[in-house]
């Protein structure tokens, strides 16, 4: 199918997880994908599996916190494919498992500096690149706990309502250019990150996995496809009318 064709898009975090299935669902509609990520085995293992298939793909080694980095390899991307039309806010970390009053200065400036400066500087740097081209798709990866809250992990949720807003705002400031921003909100997703942060919780993990799971109305956690396929409407030209918008998928989560 070609429901992204012409489209060139950037995926940080692209290398697993939610990021991986997003940046292969996005190639096989026809989009050019740069996957960006700091895990390079992954990320060159993704590129070369898609490239042997014939899509077009490629990898860049980018550290969103960075915005020198960031300016850097936007720009690579968008010299290589010719454009940069579609930008995926993916990459992001959970943080330590802490109460607030046990948090460091330096453990909740961590996940700030990737989750929400992350966001800020792939933005900033994007968009030239979107004006440009007369055409842009920004999609952020916040979470439920950017709608919702719960009592752990506080630096975490606090960047996820930040990226919530800060979406809103990019999508109100450049609808006028022909660049919409929307923010999706996944429920618990079977990823790299969700185990790891199962595993803070002291719980054997296949029963942090069974109760997580029941926590969502549909009795399970998702999988990456079910974010993916968000992030295609997203980039596609059949949400055109659509910024400023949380697409929820979260198997009923937020729904209580």
């Amino acid at each position: 199918m070609e429901r992204l064709k012409s489209k060139v898009a950037a995926v940080t975090g692209g290398a697993v997880g939610i990021g991986a299935a997003t940046v292969i669902r996005m190639a096989e509609e026809g989009a050019a994908v740069a996957i960006l990520d700091c895990r390079d085995q992954d990320g060159e293992t993704l590129a070369g599996q898609l490239t042997d298939r014939g899509l077009e793909a490629g990898y860049w080694h980018c550290d969103v916190s960075r915005e020198h980095e960031v300016k850097q390899v936007l720009d690579k991307v968008a010299d290589t494919f010719g454009s940069l039309t579609v930008l995926v806010n993916n990459a992001g970390i959970s943080g330590p498992n802490k109460p607030t009053h046990e948090l460091t200065e330096e453990e909740w400036d961590v996940v700030q500096n990737v989750n929400v400066k992350g966001v800020f500087f792939c933005t900033k740097h994007a968009i030239p690149h979107m004006k440009k081209a007369g055409v842009g798709s920004i999609i952020n990866l916040s979470s439920i706990y950017g709608l919702v809250s719960a009592p752990d992990i506080p630096p975490y949720h606090a960047s996820k309502g930040a990226v919530r807003l800060m979406t809103k705002t990019d999508a109100m400031l450049y609808a006028t250019e022909n660049i919409r921003a929307n923010s999706i909100h996944p429920g618990f997703i079977w990823t790299p990150m969700v185990e790891g942060h199962l595993k803070t919780t002291g719980i054997d993990l296949e029963k942090a996995k069974a109760a997580t799971a029941a926590l969502h109305p549909v009795g399970h956690m998702g999988e990456p496809d079910d974010i993916a396929w968000g992030v295609v409407y997203l980039a596609s030209d059949e949400s055109k009318f659509v910024t400023g918008s949380e697409l929820v998928i979260d198997g009923g989560y937020t729904a209580r």
